[in-house]
């Protein structure tokens, strides 16, 4: 052990640890997660640390020496070398104190091993002073809540184009597959299978819309606010340098606040990118409902998909295959609308100056891109591109429909179709038998009738 100050007093601190006295106090003092802070959160923290370091330099605010030595250092922590000395619990003070020392700290050390010291060696490298120059845990913690959410966009959005392009290859797949659809769960007018599968894919791709102009809201940063966004003992180029160092070195288009207060103690653009991923989640959860229902049986449901069979159905039912992925793929949905809610109510619970709500606001915004990049590379995957259609079934369906009649309102009028669709229920004749039976149109002409239906931009 070796041991080391603080304004409270000395502590023992392991002779193997890059944090420092700080980190071993949060500690001792917070458990109730049981997890540390996502590590996407401290690699935010960590190229904020790494572009205010150049910021601070170019303004002869930091030896070219220590700017070098806390870039190496940074560039160390964000190739994963050090993810065990970050372990301090998501529900800490509500700023996220602990974390920011906790990185300061392991940054100031491996600093000051890069200049010939040893962990502890604070005159070297401070992690107050030098680490953290020009810094509060107030604008860097939720800065750096919206660097993982920047750099988490990118997998999420490539995972959601992946299950996109799934559906419309189905969507070209089953183009010719007519089917009866349903509103209420009941019979309705006709459409295609390939309809339906194009239908989910542009929900995706509206959500892909809705993501992107949540991730330029949350481009901006306000880091260099310190205490609460004035900006207090730095110079006015500090943020806006710190802006364009993390552009350099992330290549992101970072910027800094429009308001400098506001953005210390609103969280409302990390509530609006959480809520954008509820919807994805939402038409995602749709999507596998619909599936379900598509799929089941398959002799007593619907069956007119036949999706892919990844495990045994039943430990007691011998050849049952069940919609596994589709149902893990609920439950991972599910979970993320449960994350929005936490990160809603996180967000409105700012008081005066500062929101400290900050580290459960991260925890639940990292934890949603990650379940979604998962859940839609595994429903892609799993299921989508593996499923089947069965023809004969979704053309009985469509022949046996009582929802087939209404395509033919425009020509009799409602109340004659209404009977003609009593008729065809009582009799178990289709209402294309029926309309032939009594003369009323030819089989060539009924069929384009229904052609029509389901293409309405047909002459």
């Amino acid at each position: 052990m070796r041991r080391e100050k603080d304004s409270l007093g000395e502590l023992d601190v392991p002779d193997d640890a890059l944090y420092g006295v700080h980190t071993c106090r949060s500690i001792q003092n917070f458990n109730a997660a049981g997890e540390p802070v996502p590590i996407e959160i401290v690699y935010g923290m960590a190229k904020l640390k790494w572009a205010c370091a150049k910021a601070n330099q170019a303004l002869g605010l930091l030896s070219e020496e220590k700017a070098q030595a806390i870039e190496s250092a940074c560039k160390k922590i964000l190739a994963g070398d050090h993810d065990d000395q970050f372990p301090v619990d998501v529900f800490q003070a509500g700023s996220g104190t602990s974390s920011n020392m906790n990185v300061n700290e392991v940054i100031g050390n491996l600093a000051a091993m890069a200049l010939g010291g040893k962990p502890g060696d604070r005159h070297l490298v401070h992690p107050n002073d030098d680490v953290n120059k020009g810094q509060s845990t107030n604008n860097i913690f939720p800065s750096a809540i919206r660097v993982a959410a920047v750099t988490l966009t990118s997998p999420l959005k490539a995972a959601l184009k992946e299950l996109i392009d799934a559906l419309n290859a189905k969507a070209e797949e089953f183009g010719d597959v007519i089917r009866s659809g349903r509103t209420h769960l009941q019979d309705a007018v006709p459409e295609m299978m390939g309809q339906a599968f194009a239908a989910w894919a542009h929900a995706l791709t509206k959500d892909l819309r809705r993501l992107d102009a949540a991730y330029e809201r949350i481009l901006e940063i306000g880091a260099g606010g310190n205490a609460i966004g004035t900006g207090v003992n730095t110079k006015p180029a500090f943020r806006p340098a710190i802006a364009k160092a993390m552009t350099e070195i992330t290549g992101a288009a970072y910027r800094a606040p429009e308001n400098g207060i506001e953005i210390t103690q609103y969280l409302t653009d990390m509530a609006d990118m959480s809520s954008v991923l509820r919807m994805i989640a939402m038409d995602i959860g749709k999507c596998c409902n619909d599936l379900r229902l598509l799929a089941s049986g398959p002799n007593t449901g619907l069956a007119e998909v036949i999706l892919p069979a990844v495990e045994p159905g039943s430990s007691i039912m011998p050849g049952k295959i069940n919609p596994s992925i589709c149902e893990a793929v609920n439950m991972a949905c599910i979970q993320v609308m449960g994350n929005d809610q936490a990160v809603q109510l996180a967000a409105g619970a700012g008081q005066l100056e500062l929101n400290t709500h900050m580290p459960v606001t991260g925890y639940n915004l990292v934890r949603s891109f990650n379940i979604l990049t998962r859940s839609a590379i595994m429903l892609a995957e799993k299921c989508i591109r593996g499923i089947q259609v069965d023809r004969e079934r979704c053309l009985k369906y469509f022949e046996t429909s009582g929802g087939l009649g209404t395509v033919l309102n425009p020509k009799l009028g409602y109340d004659k179709v209404a009977e003609l669709v009593k008729e065809s229920l009582r009799t178990k004749k289709t209402a294309k038998e029926l309309v032939i039976e009594k003369g009323i149109m030819s089989e060539a002409d009924f069929e384009k009738l229904v052609a029509r239906s389901t293409q309405p931009n047909l002459e």
